[in-house]
């Protein structure tokens, strides 16, 4: 019988350097955002908000790299998951700090989750587009 199971986070410097591909991205394509980093065990870590960074998206942010690191998958990929079935498109979405639109990615590092980013702020679009730039990061690391 195990006693423990061995977790792997993320590192402060590997957050860190994520963070700033993610403004680098942000500024690139004139979005203000939060960016918000979690570790395997979907707490914070790491957050950076923008100058001009709309406040309601600090937790939206949060949320988004909670429910990435929770389930283990980007959540942009909950609707077409839950939209044909009425339970779940009702009932899920209330679950607590749960985000199913798109701008959370698991951080993933020789098949392991070592953390989730979550991204908010601008279009959804743009959130994907800054997470996936900061994600790049963590893959060359």
């Amino acid at each position: 019988m195990e006693r423990y199971i061995p977790v792997k986070h993320i590192s402060l410097t590997l957050a860190a350097r994520m963070l700033e591909a993610a403004v680098r991205k942000a500024e690139e394509l004139g979005a203000r955002v939060n960016i918000a980093i979690v570790d395997a065990s979907a707490q914070l870590k790491a957050f950076y908000r923008m100058d001009g960074a709309p406040l309601l998206s600090i937790g939206i942010a949060q949320r988004k790299a909670y429910s990435a690191a929770a389930f283990g998958m980007e959540t942009g990929k909950w609707y077409d998951m839950i939209k044909d079935n009425p339970r779940l498109l009702h009932g899920l979405p209330h679950t607590p700090d749960l985000t199913i639109f798109g701008g959370g990615f698991p951080i993933i590092i020789d098949g392991e989750i070592i953390g989730a980013i979550g991204v908010s702020g601008g279009t959804e679009e743009q959130d994907e587009i800054i997470a996936r730039a900061a994600l790049a990061v963590a893959a060359d690391a």
